[in-house]
């Protein structure tokens, strides 16, 4: 029987052929400064999430502070068996 001989694929070709990325195009100063501009852009979403999400809080809170001052409300809300408070 004849051995098979293994196949060498060499690595470095490989690395070689790939198309170059945008990243590998850019400069480093120009990279870093897109990745600034992303980081910025994340925390002022973020932080316009958070004011919208205090907004919403601050409203619900407002309501139920109403509700509370409303005596229909209170009368409805209430449980009508009054065995339970002998």
């Amino acid at each position: 029987m004849v051995k098979k001989k293994a196949k060498v694929t060499p690595a470095a070709a490989s690395v070689q052929d790939k198309p170059a990325t945008l990243k590998d195009l850019l400069r480093p100063e120009i990279l870093e400064g897109l990745k600034a501009q992303a980081d910025a852009m994340k925390a002022e979403e973020q932080a316009k999430k958070e004011a919208e999400r205090a907004k919403v809080e601050a409203a619900r809170k407002a309501e139920e502070k109403r509700l509370e001052n409303d005596f229909a409300y209170q009368l409805e809300k209430s449980k009508l068996d009054w065995r339970k408070h002998k």
